[in-house]
């Protein structure tokens, strides 16, 4: 296996791949590349060590923040309710009987003592709708993507806050809570059936006539970039945009 001709890297979670010790396994992977590189990496949250991580990795590495940094989603409702201990089943019950369905509830259950195959099949149970409860470790809180999942109670509450906000970013998956600043930046180029309409003469479709393709529409570009401003100021209210990392 050769890696000569891969130009991208892409790593999603990477903190959970540092978290699990695969740095050094990582490198490894990098010294097989020949050529230069562009290397992506994905995570709900950026702690030290990946920051660390990506001094040491990148040249000139570019953050780009989507909502606060480290932080949860603005549109996840967050309660906090103060239990004792022994009275924790008690609540978590009541809790449940307030959602439908109050007849009761089947649950299914995924943690690190669990194989691969019982892992599946509860997710796949899950996922379907056979089961209407997932109860889960941390093993749960990130990679798992389950459309319309409501509600997640933090039982006992993570060691570390990071782990709390992959936790409650479960939920309103699945297109359910784009930014505006993302929701804004329409491709123009899906348009481009349009540029020909049967002819051999390509223009603009955004302004009509030749002289130009869409994807050098200096409108087009004007028109972006003042979306997304204006995007940006109803998105991180009138204070402004405090600008990218």
């Amino acid at each position: 296996m050769t890696l000569d001709n891969c130009r991208y890297v892409t790593l999603d979670e990477a903190d959970r791949l540092l978290d699990l010790g695969f740095e050094d396994d990582i490198r490894e992977v990098f010294d097989h590349f020949r050529a230069q590189r562009q290397m992506l990496l994905f995570s709900a949250t950026m702690p030290t060590k990946v920051q660390n991580f990506v001094r040491r990795a990148m040249i000139k590495p570019v953050i780009v923040n989507v909502g606060r940094p480290g932080a949860a989603n603005l549109d996840v409702i967050q309660a906090v309710e103060y239990v004792k201990q022994e009275a924790k089943v008690v609540y978590l019950v009541e809790c449940l009987q307030k959602t439908p369905p109050s007849s009761g509830v089947e649950a299914v259950a995924i943690h690190g003592g669990k194989d691969q195959e019982e892992r599946e099949c509860a997710i796949s149970s899950f996922k379907a709708g056979k089961k209407d409860i997932l109860v889960a470790t941390d093993v749960a809180s990130k990679g798992l993507d389950v459309p319309d999942i409501q509600h997640v109670i933090n039982y006992d509450m993570p060691a570390e806050i990071e782990n709390y906000v992959h936790r409650i970013g479960r939920t309103g998956r699945c297109g359910k809570r784009i930014p505006p600043v993302l929701a804004e930046l329409n491709d123009p180029l899906e348009n481009r059936n349009a540029i020909t309409n049967g002819s051999s003469v390509e223009g603009c479709a955004y302004r009509g006539g030749p002289g130009h393709r869409i994807g050098d529409c200096p409108k087009v570009e004007q028109q972006k970039r003042i979306a997304i401003a204006s995007s940006r100021r109803g998105y991180y209210g009138s204070g402004g945009y405090k600008g990218e990392m």
